[in-house]
């Protein structure tokens, strides 16, 4: 039985996707008999209970003198400290560029002995994409990334591209990395009385149901202004829902450059988990577009995965081959907003086609995303 201390930007009632991805596994490893620890920034509001998991709200700003507490904390743990980074650089402060906290934590593993791993979510930022200062940025994220390699015991990593962009940064060290895909954040909620609420609630009669689930950033923002009305013409034979925070902006955005289709898009805004479950129970078909590609960081498309539904979403360079050989989704070249519409309306026509790739989708997500692989593989790591 390992003592845990997962070390994370973000916890609920925060919202975001590694708050989501975090609580899931505290719970998840707490549930399979370990103590866990998280330590994360304060927050408003109550963290949810799960067994044996406890909540430091110490992290304050990730300044040296909140590190340097949160050290003499650790301290009053059996040495050595198992400690999990849910890393995303741009989550710990000083606008992405705390490298004090890596310096901190190369301390905590090379002085304090502790067990130092990375869960990596977001590697750095990429160089050539931006102004001077990101360039500078993606300079010190890199510099962050040696030190924190020259003390980690082991790196998981979302996607194996992310391998490939630390590996360069080992430097000779031999540090294991392990593909852990991303799970569901959404629970799967068994009523059919309220999904038929929703349902009617927003699909026209006789009709279908397009849903999006997600946090709505820029690119996949223009994806979705893009493709929905292409998707949405010639009628009110199929209207478009779109989940979660964000939503309600990106449909009055859209609805200010295309005010024909008010009556066929709507927006939940935040939802609860729960709630989440339900409104994509009531989807048709799911339209996920991704900049970079489908790929197995991406908790908003686990959620229409772990549900059993067909999924129309990009293929792009970050997507791994298994997606073409699942038969779980349908994939387009990111940005062909054509062939998008096309295997939108191939699976709208096809009752055993949406069938055939709901379960297929079950399927996959079963097999290598449920959560119980994730908790297993860092249960069986081992200290």
């Amino acid at each position: 039985m390992a003592e845990w201390h997962l070390i994370t930007s973000e916890y609920p009632p925060q919202p975001g996707g590694v708050s989501d991805y975090t609580h899931l596994v505290a719970s998840g490893l707490g549930a399979a008999g370990d103590p866990v620890h998280v330590w994360c920034p304060p927050s408003e509001g109550e963290a949810p209970e799960s067994p044996r998991v406890a909540v430091h709200r110490e992290m304050g700003t990730f300044a040296l003198p909140d590190l340097c507490r949160v050290g003499r904390l650790f301290d009053q743990f059996s040495p050595p400290r198992r400690l999990l980074v849910q890393w995303v650089p741009h989550g710990f402060g000083y606008h992405s560029l705390n490298l004090s906290f890596c310096l901190w934590l190369w301390r905590r593993a090379t002085v304090d002995r502790d067990r130092l791993e990375i869960m990596v979510h977001e590697p750095y930022l990429a160089f050539a994409e931006g102004s001077w200062k990101q360039n500078a940025a993606a300079v010190v994220h890199r510099i962050m990334t040696t030190v924190l390699l020259s003390a980690a015991r082991r790196v998981w990593v979302s996607i194996p591209a992310w391998e490939a962009s630390w590996q360069p940064y080992v430097l000779g060290r031999r540090i294991p990395f392990t593909w852990l895909p991303v799970a569901s954040t959404v629970p799967l909620i068994d009523d059919p009385a309220n999904v038929a609420v929703i349902r009617a609630r927003y699909a026209p009669p006789g009709g279908f149901l397009l849903g999006h689930f997600g946090t709505y950033g820029r690119h996949i923002a223009e994806l979705l202004m893009a493709s929905l009305p292409k998707l949405l013409q010639g009628g009110f034979h199929q209207a478009a829902l779109l989940l979660g925070r964000g939503s309600e902006a990106l449909r009055e955005k859209l609805i200010d450059r295309h005010p024909d289709l008010a009556r066929q898009v709507h927006a939940t805004g935040p939802l609860t988990a729960s709630d989440i479950s339900r409104h994509l129970s009531a989807c048709d078909v799911m339209v996920q577009p991704y900049p970079d590609g489908v790929s197995s960081r991406r908790t908003s498309l686990m959620g229409g995965l772990s549900h059993g539904l067909p999924i129309v979403t990009t293929l792009g360079h970050l997507t791994e081959p298994f997606w073409a050989r699942s038969g779980a989704v349908a994939l387009a070249p990111v940005g062909d907003i054509a062939a998008i519409r096309g295997a939108t309306e191939q699976l709208l026509a096809s009752l055993i086609a949406r069938n055939r790739m709901g379960d297929a989708a079950k399927a996959l997500y079963r097999d290598r995303f449920d959560v119980k692989h994730t908790i297993k593989a860092l249960r069986e790591a081992g200290v």
